[in-house]
């Protein structure tokens, strides 16, 4: 990448992992399609799977005493079991198929987070929506860790379920990020080891990590401050538009 590019990129880091830093989740999906596009798909993947491992880890050591152990280990058992399936679709599959499959999967996850955060703001959100069976649940974090594996951004699907597990946004940010450092750690010594970690990658990684950082801080203390319904909403509609362009 160029010097613009390169700073197009730290610039696009440091917004969405100031959102991360506020809601616990999103930073990856949603810098997906701006890196891809500035970076390409092999090295834009890999470093924003270390960068959302820095980001969690920070979010981990300063809010630790609110992470819920028993969701966590609940959600990572069914988690890891869809890992190596995404892993073998990142490795196998053409990058123009993985960027259409990854627009419907976002497009649809931010349609159905704005439906929800809409009929929440005026406290009629339907039972059919919020009802969601213990067993779809489930599966729902087994395909997030389909996702993560191929994209590294299988959290909304995750957060589906823990939405309604980790009411409490403290609760659902400090077990998230758990989560996100254990996956992602798996996908970075993994990465080390098929040599996905290029010189590039590392390269891009290094320029990225003073945009990463500001990110972090200032997210966390917008964490406290902010409403969390407010960026969720925000989260969802950038999300939509991430997913339109996936398609460009």
């Amino acid at each position: 990448m160029g010097f613009y590019e390169t700073i197009l990129f730290g610039i696009v880091i440091f917004i969405t992992h100031l959102l991360e830093g506020i809601t616990g989740f999103g930073c990856t999906v949603l810098a997906l399609p701006f890196c891809i596009a500035l970076a390409g798909m092999t090295t834009a993947i890999p470093v924003l799977v270390v960068l959302g491992m820095l980001l969690c880890l920070y979010v981990v050591c300063v809010d630790f005493k609110n992470i819920v152990w028993k969701e966590y280990f609940k959600i990572i058992s069914f988690v890891v079991l869809g890992l190596p399936i995404g892993i073998w679709i990142f490795s196998n599959l053409p990058e123009d198929l993985l960027k259409k499959l990854l627009g419907v999967f976002m497009i649809v996850v931010s349609l159905r987070g704005l439906y929800i955060s809409y009929f929440a703001a005026l406290k009629t959100v339907p039972s059919s929506m919020t009802g969601i069976k213990k067993y779809l649940l489930n599966f729902l974090l087994f395909l997030g860790g389909i996702v993560h594996g191929a994209f590294s951004s299988g959290g909304p699907f995750v957060v589906i379920y823990a939405s309604q597990a980790l009411p409490d946004k403290s609760h659902f940010r400090a077990t998230l990020c758990t989560l996100w450092v254990s996956l992602n750690l798996m996908l970075t010594i993994n990465n080390f080891r098929t040599g996905v970690m290029t010189e590039q990658v590392l390269q891009v990684l290094l320029y990225s990590l003073p945009f990463l950082a500001g990110g972090m801080v200032f997210g966390n203390m917008a964490h406290k401050r902010i409403k969390g319904e407010t960026f969720s909403k925000l989260v969802y509609f950038v999300l939509l538009l991430s997913g339109i362009m996936m398609f460009r």
